[in-house]
């Protein structure tokens, strides 16, 4: 029988082999399957290939796709999640459009009276040399025809730094204005394309304390992520997405902040967990209500007012969705989802089945053409009658799906912001073991060692 010192240390090794050799396994069983994203990897291959193939399912319009980079670091590397990109699918599921060309890509929308040209917002990296000897970041809007490629800069300014300066959405009002989510600044404002000029902002410190709400100030207060003009009751409002004070506010553009309207409080998860893109659908097509992209709680839910309250009127998710970050009720009462961390964006129909798909490298936005600005031609699901689809991993998942449901989301979500994409469940677990493994080892290792290190210049270290 082994001692005991020595049947802890043989059982650490053990941990580490099986550990290390379920790593091995599932790496190898990726590249073997180029599985550089979760799912079919046949649209990254066709954008590096550039095979004109039917690559996802037939659908009616185009569908349009922006998708962001998880390289944290640098700027891109070859992973299809560190490369962002705009991504357009034909009708007949081949790839009609495709460009690299900026750092980021975020928000995407439709230009009315046009069948084939959208707006979309991006960032790029600036070196130091371009910033007065510091990195930044130059945010824009960009307009392009998905049929003949032209291109023409809308507008566009620089914030200092590229982590949480970025803006994420940028709403056009009419032929000359534009509405802005600005991250840096924790600010809403709309600028005259034409004069560049400023003509309203709503600054987040008017109605928010950053000493007691929110994120770490001023590095990543609100992230403020998307806002949306609306009309309510006749007057010109804001919606802003206030992501770290899980909130979707409303401000009055001569008044100021609706407080009875706002969705959400801060640290109230239940209700909204750092959220993304909401869509308010106004009373004549059955609300107000609003379609939100539930990021943490990895489910996309929809909010009903009644009686002067918001009540949870819809819920989707399956077993795969996590972190979504866009939603849009289409006409036919269909919802397109776009789920990031799931590399995928996926339509259900009225059943919450999915009806159509796209396994495309981390996206953070989709655009159906033709069916109006993200929801705008779509009801709510009140007025459709649409049935909750949850998902529930005691009954209806693995023993591993059920390990991951007891880690907070904030965790999950970033292992797989973090890690590659064949790092799975079983493969995190791993990670988890390994190190654990390895640093019981050498503790245990460290104390059979009989001898004593000396605090001092140099290190000495000696054996009795």
């Amino acid at each position: 029988m082994f001692p005991k010192r020595l049947s802890a240390r043989a059982t650490l090794a053990l941990l580490v082999v099986l550990a290390a050799g379920t790593l091995v396994v599932g790496y190898v069983q990726a590249e073997r399957a180029g599985e550089d994203v979760t799912g079919d990897p046949a649209v990254e291959q066709a954008l590096r290939t550039g095979d004109d193939s039917a690559v996802v399912g037939t659908r009616d319009e185009i569908t349009v796709v922006a998708t962001d980079s998880n390289a944290f670091v640098a700027d891109e590397n070859d992973g299809p999640r560190a490369q962002a990109e705009l991504v357009a699918f034909a009708p007949d599921g081949s790839v009609y459009y495709h460009q690299n060309e900026h750092t980021r890509y975020w928000d995407v929308d439709p230009v009315a009276g046009t069948d084939a040209t959208v707006e979309f917002v991006y960032a790029d990296h600036l070196d130091a040399d371009e910033c007065g000897g510091s990195v930044c970041t130059r945010n824009g809007v960009e307009r392009v025809n998905l049929t003949t490629g032209e291109s023409t800069d809308v507008f566009s300014r620089i914030t200092p730094g590229k982590h949480s300066t970025r803006w994420h959405d940028v709403d056009r009002i009419d032929d000359e204005r534009l509405l802005v989510a600005d991250i840096y600044r924790d600010r809403a404002f709309v600028v005259n394309t034409t004069t560049g000029l400023t003509e309203w902002e709503w600054d987040a410190q008017t109605d928010f304390d950053p000493t007691d709400s929110g994120g770490p100030f001023p590095e990543d207060w609100t992230h403020i992520n998307d806002v949306e003009y609306v009309e309510i009751d006749g007057r010109e409002t804001v919606m802003v997405s206030v992501r770290n004070h899980d909130q979707v506010v409303f401000v009055d553009m001569e008044r100021g902040l609706r407080e009875d309207w706002t969705l959400g409080s801060d640290g109230d998860h239940d209700t909204l967990y750092e959220q993304h893109n909401p869509d308010y659908i106004p009373p004549e097509r059955g609300g107000p209500a609003l379609l939100v992209a539930d990021s943490e709680n990895g489910r996309v839910i929809e909010y009903q007012r009644e009686d002067g309250d918001w009540e949870r009127s819809w819920t989707w998710e399956d077993d795969r969705v996590q972190w979504p970050r866009d939603a849009d009720r289409l006409p036919n009462g269909h919802t397109l989802i776009t789920d990031s961390n799931g590399d995928r964006v996926v339509e259900v129909d009225t059943d919450g089945e999915v009806v159509w798909s796209a396994d495309v490298g981390f996206p953070y936005e989709s655009e159906r053409l033709g069916t109006g600005d993200e929801s705008a031609g779509g009801e709510s699901a009140a007025s459709l009658g649409l049935e909750s689809r949850t998902f529930d991993p005691d009954r209806e998942g693995s023993a591993l799906d059920r390990v991951v449901a007891l880690a907070p989301p904030t965790v999950v979500n970033g292992v797989a912001y973090v890690l590659p994409r064949w790092v799975g469940a079983l493969e995190a677990v791993a990670v988890v073991v390994l190190v654990g493994s390895l640093a019981g080892l050498a503790r245990v290792q460290y104390r059979r060692l009989d001898g004593s290190v000396s605090l001092r210049w140099p290190v000495v270290f000696e054996r009795k």
